[in-house]
């Protein structure tokens, strides 16, 4: 009786196997989709990009599906058809999310990690008028004036927000956010000099750091980045330890059939490793990573443990 249920089990096994493979052999054999976040951002250039680069090396037509909202197209996805033509590009927020507020999806449970896709560092900029030269002086400032110093981000959870929590959770500072619905509004008032200090993306604040109008402290990647060369990390300028950064990357619903998930990262690792392809995102910013799904998995679960104390001892919540 028990090789009898052994053999059945073994049957079963071997023709889910074949049909996956089968699977692979014929995906795709119509168009994808790539769920990702409104128009405009990072996450959505990032999926662009991407989903450009997929269309010739599948030969199939990939959409970009752009959600509104924070948690939208990830649940979209989590949700999803398992076939491997529903697919979300997205950043940090789908696992920082779930440690702001209750959300819709289990990313751990519901999402399949195929590819670190990309990093963007944020720069610690500072408006002129505070007088500080370098990450040390911020931080000696903030100490002798707790609460007077003020910082802009954007929503709660944003990578600009996070960028300065960490730094004032590490530093043992006390800054006051100043909050914004983007990252636009909050950079144009820190240009006026109304907010004397942010966390901004690289992209955003290049032009303004070479023109004078800002000043460029350090980058909060954990080491020194191509996109801001000779330009120190915070570790390095005064905070050990340091780094944030938005860190973007592909899924597909976790039932998806593993020959399927494996012929979406191999094809995805190409596009991501063109010459063409990182000239494109080093240009707007955006430095290039490509991983294993298993590299992808270690990261969300090393930055979800990481970021939860610190959000945790910030009484951050989503608002």
């Amino acid at each position: 009786m028990q090789f009898a249920r052994y053999a059945a089990w073994s049957m079963t096994a071997c023709m889910a196997g074949g049909i996956g493979q089968a699977l692979a052999q014929t995906f795709p054999d119509k168009p994808l989709r790539i769920v990702t976040a409104a128009p405009g951002g990072g996450i959505d250039f990032t999926a662009r990009l991407l989903a450009q680069g997929l269309t010739e090396r599948l030969k199939q037509q990939v959409i970009v599906d752009n959600r509104g909202g924070t948690n939208i197209a990830p649940q979209t996805v989590a949700k999803g058809n398992p076939d491997g033509y529903t697919l979300l590009v997205h950043n940090n927020t789908v696992w920082i999310s779930p440690l702001l507020d209750n959300v819709p999806y289990d990313p751990d449970k519901e999402l399949a990690p195929i590819t670190l896709t990309s990093r963007s560092p944020n720069i610690l900029v500072v408006h002129p008028s505070l007088g500080v030269n370098t990450v040390k002086e911020l931080i000696a400032r903030a100490k002798a004036a707790p609460g007077e110093i003020n910082y802009a981000s954007g929503p709660v959870g944003a990578s600009n927000h996070l960028a300065a929590e960490v730094f004032k959770a590490m530093a043992g500072v006390d800054l006051t956010r100043i909050g914004y619905k983007g990252g636009g509004p909050a950079l144009l008032d820190v240009l006026a000099g109304q907010v004397k200090v942010m966390f901004a993306t690289t992209g955003s604040v290049a032009g303004h750091v070479k023109s004078g109008k800002l000043k460029a402290l350090a980058v909060t990647s954990a080491e020194a980045s191509p996109l801001v060369p000779g330009l120190p990390t915070i570790a390095a300028a005064g905070v050990p330890g340091y780094s944030s950064e938005a860190i973007y990357g592909l899924w597909a619903p976790s039932k998806t059939p593993a020959a399927i998930l494996a012929r979406l990262h191999q094809e995805s690792l190409r596009v991501l490793q063109s010459p063409e392809m990182k000239e494109r995102f080093l240009a707007s910013g955006v430095e290039t990573v490509g991983s294993t799904p298993e590299q992808f998995a270690a990261v969300i679960k090393a930055e979800t443990a990481r970021l939860a104390q610190v959000i945790k001892s910030a009484g951050l919540r989503a608002k």
